[in-house]
């Protein structure tokens, strides 16, 4: 098989490099071309490096180009990925730090929340600059893979503005599955069997079958409890458990954000989480661990260019969605998997507009969609709030509607219980005034924030969060993996 795959972003070095390796891993696919882009020409000539050092390595035929330009990588493509993070880093500083000053403490924030309502702000222009570029370019019914976040909110824009064959990928479900797996003592992960559905980042195992035998709460909840390293790492998961019936899939961090009751008041937070691992809570945890990985990635480039003389091991291929689906799509292996797509009935007692997670099934007559999915109430409800807020989002990033934003950000579960609407507006203004320069479609608004700025009376403080730490060094980083080494 001859046929090119664009990946935009593709200067996420080591999940470019995740996606390179498992599609190499189906034998059809030696043949064709990666077509890399990103706005980083640096990141773009590492990452190529790596590539072209595997392909070398494994004697393959494969074809590897890499451009700062997109559209020449678009030019062609039958598959278009997605993995950008508009902004980068520093705006990422800003959607963590802002919120803070009004007391809105996230440990991710890049789905909904303060933090991930602005980051679909910055990412919804540039979806549809690539949607426009996919419909000029690319081959006649290309299909875009969106792995980046808000992933609800990216492909809804992608798919009701942008006009493209889209699909949202993510590999929360398959985590979970592997530790509802590992506590009820599975030898592998294939002996479980699940029905998971609901949105991306709140989707509720909703059946269980452990090698044919039905699981039901109570044996979860204990199975979980009795967990040695769970236990203490998924507190709030195993509280919702216990209160909702059935687990979710989001990290004990990223879950507290979206369910507010554990997370509004400092005092309580540190119940909830967990430190040993940012996943489990910790005040900004993924923008301290985003930074020391580029860090690291950047200092310890020779030893990753090195490892990539390794020989392609398929039975290393990981479970990421993105090779399954290409494989299924070109040799009609069926593949089932959890995907983001526009409702239209899957869930029954979600709104059809909304962008779910559920399953699938994938062969050459495309992605096939489970339908007639019923949640359980208190998950549609938890997952209501969130689609309402995706909605006005979205609207708001097309529109470039600053009071329509506004409300979408009082709207979020976590800030309107923490937050007033004086402090929402004022917050907001901040926000769209510091990220501005990624920020095209309120242009016109930032002039009239910067006014209501200086004249605010709104009080904010300086606020590290409940459970906020520092950036490592590398050489702390190098003594860590020492110690773990040493250890294991």
């Amino acid at each position: 098989m001859s046929f090119k795959i664009a990946i935009i972003g593709a200067g996420s070095v080591g999940f470019t490099k995740k996606l390179f390796t498992d599609i190499l891993c189906v034998p059809e696919f030696k043949d064709i071309e990666f077509a890399l882009t990103d706005v980083s020409e640096h990141n773009l000539g590492m990452i190529k490096a790596i590539l072209d050092r595997i392909v070398e390595a494994n004697g393959l035929p494969t074809k590897v180009t890499a451009t700062t330009n997109r559209r020449a990588a678009l030019e062609g493509a039958r598959y278009i990925i997605s993995c950008v993070r508009v902004g980068g880093l520093e705006a990422y500083a800003d959607d963590i730090r802002i919120p803070l000053k009004y007391g809105i403490d996230q440990c991710v924030g890049d789905t909904i929340c303060a933090g991930g309502i602005l980051y679909g702000q910055r990412n919804i222009p540039v979806i549809l600059d690539f949607c426009r570029d996919i419909r000029e370019l690319a081959e006649t019914g290309a299909k875009f893979l969106n792995y980046a976040n808000p992933m609800a909110m990216n492909t809804w824009a992608a798919i009701e503005y942008g006009k493209v064959d889209t699909v949202g990928l993510c590999h929360g479900v398959q985590h979970g599955a592997e530790q509802i797996a590992e506590v009820l003592g599975a030898t592998s992960p294939k002996e479980l069997d699940y029905v998971c559905s609901g949105i991306n980042h709140q989707t509720w195992f909703i059946e269980l079958r452990l090698n044919g035998r039905p699981i039901g709460k109570d044996e979860l909840v204990a199975a979980f409890e009795a967990h040695p390293v769970y236990s203490s790492q998924e507190k709030l998961r195993i509280d919702v458990l216990k209160r909702f019936g059935v687990y979710s899939t989001e990290s004990n961090g990223h879950l507290s954000e979206y369910l507010p009751w554990y997370r509004k008041r400092p005092d309580e937070i540190t119940r909830w989480i967990d430190m040993s691992d940012w996943i489990h809570g910790e005040t900004g945890g993924y923008l301290r661990y985003s930074t020391e990985t580029r860090n690291w990635f950047e200092t310890e480039y020779p030893q990753f260019l090195e490892a990539a003389s390794k020989p392609i091991d398929a039975a290393r291929r990981s479970n990421e969605h993105a090779s399954h689906i290409l494989e299924a799509l070109e040799t009609n292996r069926v593949y089932r998997g959890h995907f983001n797509v526009k409702n239209n009935g899957v869930i029954t007692n979600l709104p059809q507009d909304a962008i779910i997670e559920s399953p699938g099934f994938v062969d050459r007559f495309g992605i096939n969609m489970a339908a007639g999915i019923t949640l359980p109430e208190a998950c549609a409800a938890t997952c209501m709030a969130s689609i309402n807020v995706q909605r006005m989002s979205v609207h708001a990033a097309i529109a470039g509607d600053i009071d329509l934003l506004k409300l979408a950000v009082l709207h979020d579960p976590l800030v309107g219980a923490v937050s007033t609407p004086e402090e929402v507006w004022q917050m907001v203004d901040e926000m769209v005034v510091a990220q501005a320069a990624w920020l095209p479609q309120y242009a016109h608004a930032v002039p009239a924030a910067k006014e209501r700025l200086s004249k605010s009376r709104v009080k904010t403080r300086d606020w590290a969060g409940a459970a906020r730490r520092s950036v490592r060094s590398i050489e702390e980083l190098r003594a860590e993996k020492a110690a773990l080494k040493q250890a294991g």
